[in-house]
């Protein structure tokens, strides 16, 4: 094959499947040379898959790339930013309060921690603990502290999980309701308190709102009466 048929194989290989395989690659061409087609797709142009160890290729005209640089087809995930190593350094460094794993593992579609642990050895990026959870933030210390302030601001309007009630104590709160259709939340736990059995506030609103129970739609109803 000349050089202008290699180019037009590798455009009817593209306009068949996007995404390639170096062994699509060298049958597309004819050749067996890794040298041949690298030389071939380098004429116009490609990327490497930053997923799947790099096995895949496409053509740099062929992705279309989201605002994070990204773009994935059947799984298999390419950018803008080039390699995995290149494309979390960018995204950590962009992002407004830094990335834990569990979000870049999100947005990248793949496991991240060794990449990650490498990276800040590297000091590519850094890694702060805030609460109970490592987030990776910039390795320029200036935008790493305002990332890190804006991540606590973050975690400290995200309410504490209220615990779920004892079975037995939902029960009790069940059967008051049956009783006392009319009681709020604040009177089904007056109520219990003083036959015993105690139980919180949050707890039974969010029994409440879970089962839709008509007292907490007597105690809204209230809150709207104007006073006489």
């Amino acid at each position: 094959m000349g050089h202008a048929d290699h180019l037009a194989a590798l455009d009817r290989l593209f306009a068949r499947k996007p995404v390639a395989s170096l062994e699509d690659l060298r049958t597309a061409l004819g050749t067996e040379s890794r040298t041949t087609v690298f030389r071939v797709v380098s004429a116009v142009g490609y990327r490497t898959s930053f997923s799947h160890a790099g096995r895949y290729y496409t053509l740099e005209r062929i992705p279309k790339f989201d605002a994070g640089g990204l773009w994935f087809y059947r799984g298999i995930g390419f950018s803008s930013h080039g390699t995995l190593r290149a494309t979390v350094v960018v995204l950590v460094d962009r992002s407004e309060a830094g990335c834990t794993h569990e979000e870049l593992q999100a947005e990248l579609k793949l496991r991240l921690h060794d990449t990650l642990r490498n990276l800040v050895e590297d000091r590519l990026v850094g890694r702060e603990r805030v609460e109970d959870v490592y987030v990776y933030v910039s390795a320029r210390p200036k935008v790493a502290r305002a990332q890190i302030e804006r991540r606590r601001r973050a975690v400290a309007k995200i309410p504490a999980a209220v615990p779920a009630l004892d079975p037995a104590r939902a029960i009790d709160v069940l059967v008051a309701v049956i009783h006392h259709p009319g009681d709020d939340p604040k009177a089904i736990v007056t109520r219990l308190a003083a036959a015993g059995r105690l139980v919180g506030l949050e707890q039974v609103e969010q029994l409440f709102r879970r089962y839709d129970l008509p007292g907490k739609k007597t105690a809204r109803s209230r809150s709207r009466r104007s006073p006489r």
